[in-house]
């Protein structure tokens, strides 16, 4: 499981950065970020040590986003504000993960601390 997020005031580790794989390269199924092409079992230990790091930060980025998204549709403020049925069918989520979206991302933008991802 991946570790939490940091919070607002916690400084976010940089992982490796994430770069784009050409459209021929990506075509062959065998390769993956080059890794394929390292040799070293340290060194491709390494860079898919990095790589793990980069995805994982990159989906708990990715799901603070969509929380946040799923709070701001469910404001009641919102004339055309979805229900949590609604959210979780835009999503592929069910009721209930959408319900728990909706409340970490309200967390979330009120900067609150004791967010805990919703899984």
């Amino acid at each position: 499981m991946a570790e939490p997020t940091p919070r607002r005031n916690e400084p976010r580790l940089r992982p490796a950065p994430l770069l784009f794989e050409p459209a021929e390269a990506s075509a062959d199924p065998e390769h993956f970020f080059d890794l394929e092409s390292i040799d070293d079992p340290r060194a491709l230990l390494d860079r898919a040590t990095e790589l793990t790091q980069a995805f994982r930060a990159a989906a708990d980025r990715a799901m603070e986003f969509q929380a946040m998204a799923a709070a701001q549709l469910a404001d009641p403020r919102r004339f055309d504000r979805l229900t949590p049925a609604d959210i979780a069918e835009r999503a592929e989520w069910t009721e209930d993960y959408a319900k728990k979206m909706v409340e970490f991302g309200r967390d979330l933008m009120r900067g609150g601390e004791g967010g805990v991802h919703p899984d």
